[in-house]
């Protein structure tokens, strides 16, 4: 039996993350993988409850403290419920966000201690981690213009400019760190899907050539 494997995508708010990872899916699928699509927070029943509490925008009173815990709480499920079972049966999970995003929002955006974060994160986790992360790097007001463009502004969407700045600045640290794993793919505003998608394609296909 093939050999499962974790990928994830994070980014920015409005990088076009969920629209890419969908096109990866097909792809791959087309290619004869067997892939299974899930997304943070959310993938389970319980999973997907946290989420709604998490992007309400009516919760504007909810602290970092407490975003972690509930990211860190639909994490859990979703390992335990899904990704496990999937990685054993040798799929290729594709998962939009990981712990990375975490770090980047409730430590680096929300002032919440990264050590902290790092420390419940391989609770949760158990140790898994992705075999490959791509970070979908776009400049923040541009992101953020199209985010709220495509549909009504979320909760984490609607934080002020700083919040967002210091999220990417997460991210950049977060790739400086973990070089290995994570693979800085920048994009400019006049990208197309098409280009980012043949970018997201040969990173991918390098990983799984590495899996066998």
């Amino acid at each position: 039996m093939k050999k499962g494997i974790l990928i994830t995508l994070e980014g920015n708010e409005g990088c076009g993350k969920s629209t890419q990872i969908k096109l990866l899916c097909q792809y791959l699928r087309k290619e004869g993988h067997s892939v299974y699509l899930t997304r943070e927070p959310g993938g389970t029943h319980i999973g997907n409850m946290i989420r709604r509490i998490l992007l309400d925008p009516k919760n504007k009173e909810m602290l970092p403290a407490c975003e972690t815990l509930l990211y860190m709480a639909s994490r859990a499920q979703l390992i335990e419920e899904v990704i496990v079972s999937k990685l054993n049966e040798g799929q290729v999970v594709l998962c939009d966000r990981w712990l990375d995003a975490t770090l980047a929002y409730q430590g680096y955006g929300g002032g919440v201690d990264i050590g902290w974060i790092r420390n419940l994160g391989r609770v949760v986790t158990a140790g898994l981690t992705p075999k490959v992360t791509i970070f979908m790097d776009l400049p923040v007001l541009t992101g953020l213009k199209r985010a709220v463009s495509f549909k009504k502004a979320d909760r984490m969407e609607q934080k002020k400019i700083l919040f967002h700045k210091k999220v990417h600045a997460g991210y950049l640290a977060i790739a400086r760190r973990e070089h290995r794993r994570i693979r800085h793919l920048k994009i400019k505003a006049d990208d197309t899907v098409w280009v980012v998608h043949e970018k997201i394609k040969k990173i991918v296909q390098h990983a799984l050539s590495k899996n066998r």
